[in-house]
Formats: structure tokens, C-alpha cells, sequence
């Protein structure tokens, strides 16, 4: 069926393309430099509100003027949304059931469900079938992952009769329930693992490792108190600022991310933006902290660990001999460092913020000792190893679970379980 289902079916059901069982709702947004129309009691969906089954609320709202005045659209409760247009869609279909009105953006489409099938069960189905349905779906040359409406419109669906689509439902909701559980322990525990990560960074480079070293305070106050024999130093006398550009732009293209850190581009399996040239872009040598000048309040800033080049629109510093760089690095990554660069940054709102020099220059840093600067790095690098390898175990645990989850779906909604009437 359309290459999605290939098992028989059971003889009671039917098979339908998805245009015979729903009929679609797309979605808007209103301007948002008009106050009047946001704010109100519409709940307007969008990509990022696509992480529960069940929609209650969204992070926007709409007033009715708003939804008079775009090309959004009232959805009434119990249609199936779909997320059309995202980035998630590399990997995954996020699909839910909105339980009150709602109102969409213009990266959603709402199909609403038709007297033979229940909008739980079409979600169920997308869920189970997603990796197939989104190598049929998936629209080909777009800027941004989308689907493609008429693939989606094409697409066969296996539709029991109602009285059985209830059954399916109610046998998943038990089984499922059991393994969402154990996805969201283990999710739970990658959560710690990361704050454990962040917390063992933070004290290392900001109190150093001799728990029991007398403490003096610092005078600043991101800082706190900190070993007494560790000095304080503004940037201006700690770094300099590097501007030199590269004639062919043939060097390695580094980005610098809140998450990442610095990196090579090649390295990253996400579509990004390539200039026709990158001539006259900013080198960087091994060593050098670059911060991405727009989002150094969100942490976007590290040491690059290879030569390269980088955008002309960020900045680079190379460290002086009292820094090591792999400790630069360390300290540059940890939030509290990231607010502390915000107080320096410039612009009209938080989300515009920018980092030059001058501000830059403006923050203030622990000076350990080399020797002890080395020892902090090589503590650090060991337990995240351990804290490492034990995400990934997780990780790998929470992949098989969700692989399992599909496929228990994908079973139950083409009939291969047989679940018993009282199910």
C-alpha cells in the first residue's frame, strides 16, 4: 500500500488513501508586531508544541482579531495535527490530537477524521509508521524538511471498523504506558547525567579541585569565592583580539554552536547556509576562542580544535601564555559564564544581544596556576569519559525502546496482534 504497509490485512478491514478519510486544515500566523492580536484565548500550535499525543495548551495564543486577520484557521477538538514543515523531520513526524479549539501556524496541517476512523487511531498509525511514511512524504529540494501534501493525500491507510479501532487503541494505551515509563526513566537519568556533567565542569574550573584549598572571596560576583592563590584578570590582559582574514577561503569551515562548541562543519549532518564564497573570512588557529557574536548570551562560543576559518560576523581571541586553551574552552561552555558575558552585550532585546570586544573585554577571569590549569582539564576529559559512555548506553537503551514502541504500533494498527474483545 503506496509502499508503506506491505503485510495482509484481516478480511473485515479496508484500505483507504488518506484524502477519503480526512479533510486537511492548514494553518497561519498573524503579524506579529500587532499586540491586539496576540495574547488571547485561542491557543495557536506550533512545531514546538508538537511533544505530547494529546494538545491541552500551546506556548502562543491568539486573540480572535488575529485569527480574523491571517490565513490561520479554528480547528475544532479531535483532529489529528501534523508538524509539515520543521527540521525534525530528518528523523521524526511529530503528530498529536488537539482536546480543545485550537488555531494553527503554517507549518502544521490538522486532518480532520471522517465517520470511519478515529483521530487517535490515524495518529497511532503515523506514529507506528513514521521512518516509512516519511521516506514517502518527505518532499524533495526543500530549504527546510517538508511534506509533501499530495504524497500524504495519496497515501493508503489500513482502516478496521470502528469497533475494533477502539480495541487497538485501548490494548496500545495499556502497553504503551509501560514502555513510555521506561523511556522517561532513562530520559530522566540522561537529564541528570548532563546536570552532573555541567556541575562537575563548573566547580572544577571556578573552585578548582582541593576541595579543602582555603577559599578567599573574589570580588565578582559570577565568581564567588574562589582558591586563594588563584588570581583575577580582565580579558583585556588575558587575550587578543585576532582579525586576520583568509585570501581563498579554502580552509576548514568551523562553526560555533551553544551545544557543540567549536567544530568543523563537515562534521555536522545539518543543512546550513553556504555563502558563494568564503573568501575574506576570519582564520582561526588551534587554540583560539571564537564567540558567535549574536549568540554568546545562549553560551555559543569555545576554542577551535583545529586551524580553519570562521564567519566574518564573529569574533576571535587568542588566549596569552597565563591561559591554556583547553581550560578557556571549559570555562568559556559553563551557563553561568554565558550569563555573565550578557551584562556586556548590546541590543534592544534579549534575543537581538550582541557580544563585540568591547564588552568582551569588560568580563573578569579565574587565573589558576598552568600546572593546576592541566590538572582541571585532565580531570575534566576523565569523568566525562565515564559520564559519557554511561549517556550513551542510555541513549542507546531509550533508541531500542522507541524502535520497539513502533513496532508494537505498526503491529497493532495492520492487524498482525490478535487482541482479545475484552482487551
Amino acid at each position: 500500500m503506496s509502499g508503506v504497509v506491505s503485510q495482509p490485512l484481516p478480511n473485515s478491514w479496508q484500505v483507504k488513501k488518506l484524502r477519503y478519510l480526512t479533510t486537511v486544515i492548514g494553518g497561519g500566523t498573524p503579524d506579529k508586531s500587532k499586540s491586539e492580536f496576540w495574547g488571547g484565548d485561542i491557543p495557536w500550535v506550533s512545531p514546538k508544541d508538537m511533544k505530547k499525543s494529546e494538545i491541552f495548551q500551546t506556548e502562543d495564543c491568539i486573540t480572535e482579531e488575529g485569527l480574523q486577520s491571517s490565513a490561520t484557521n479554528l480547528v475544532g477538538p479531535h483532529a489529528v495535527l501534523v508538524v509539515v514543515r520543521s527540521g525534525i523531520l530528518r528523523h521524526s513526524i511529530p503528530v498529536a490530537v488537539n482536546m480543545v479549539p485550537v488555531s494553527l501556524n503554517q507549518d502544521m496541517r490538522a486532518f480532520i477524521c471522517g465517520e470511519t476512523i478515529s483521530p487517535k487511531y490515524l495518529a497511532r498509525f503515523i506514529e507506528g509508521y513514521q521512518r516509512q511514511l516519511l521516506s514517502v512524504w518527505s518532499k524533495e529540494g526543500a530549504t527546510v524538511e517538508s511534506l509533501d501534501a499530495d504524497e500524504m493525500a495519496s497515501t493508503e491507510i489500513a482502516v478496521p471498523p470502528l469497533p475494533q479501532q477502539a480495541q487497538i487503541l485501548q490494548f496500545l494505551d495499556s502497553e504503551l504506558a509501560v514502555v513510555d515509563t521506561l523511556i522517561e526513566a532513562k530520559q530522566k537519568l540522561l537529564n541528570l547525567l548532563a546536570e552532573k556533567r555541567q556541575t562537575l565542569v563548573a566547580e572544577a574550573v571556578m573552585r578548582g579541585l582541593v576541595r579543602s584549598a582555603p577559599l578567599r572571596p573574589s570580588g565578582i560576583d559570577w565568581l564567588g569565592d574562589i582558591p586563594a592563590h588563584w588570581g583575577i584578570e580582565r580579558s583585556r590582559w588575558l587575550f587578543t583580539e585576532r582579525d586576520d582574514r583568509s585570501d581563498t577561503g579554502e580552509e576548514e569551515m568551523l562553526t560555533v554552536s551553544h551545544i557543540t562548541g567549536v567544530t568543523p562543519r563537515s562534521e555536522k549532518d545539518v543543512n546550513m547556509f553556504e555563502a558563494e564564497t568564503t573568501a575574506g573570512y576570519k582564520l582561526c588557529f588551534t587554540g583560539d576562542l571564537v564567540i558567535n557574536t549574536l549568540w554568546a548570551w545562549m553560551g555559543a562560543m569555545g576554542t577551535a580544535p583545529v586551524d580553519g576559518i570562521v564567519s566574518p560576523a564573529y569574533n576571535v581571541y587568542t588566549p596569552g601564555q597565563r591561559l591554556l586553551p583547553a581550560y578557556v574552552d571549559a570555562l568559556v561552555r559553563i551557563p553561568v559564564f554565558a550569563q555573565e558575558v550578557t551584562r556586556y552585550s548590546k541590543g534592544v532585546w534579549s534575543s537581538r544581544l550582541r557580544l563585540y570586544p568591547e564588552g568582551f573585554f569588560e568580563t573578569f577571569w579565574p587565573v589558576p596556576p598552568l600546572d593546576e590549569q592541566g590538572q582541571i582539564v585532565a580531570y575534566i576529559d576523565e569523568e566525562r569519559i565515564k559520564i559519557d559512555k554511561l549517556a550513551t548506553a542510555t541513549e542507546r537503551s531509550i533508541a531500542l525502546l522507541k524502535e520497539r514502541r513502533s513496532a508494537l504500533i505498526a503491529a497493532a494498527v495492520t492487524g498482525q496482534i490478535d487482541i482479545p474483545e475484552a482487551a
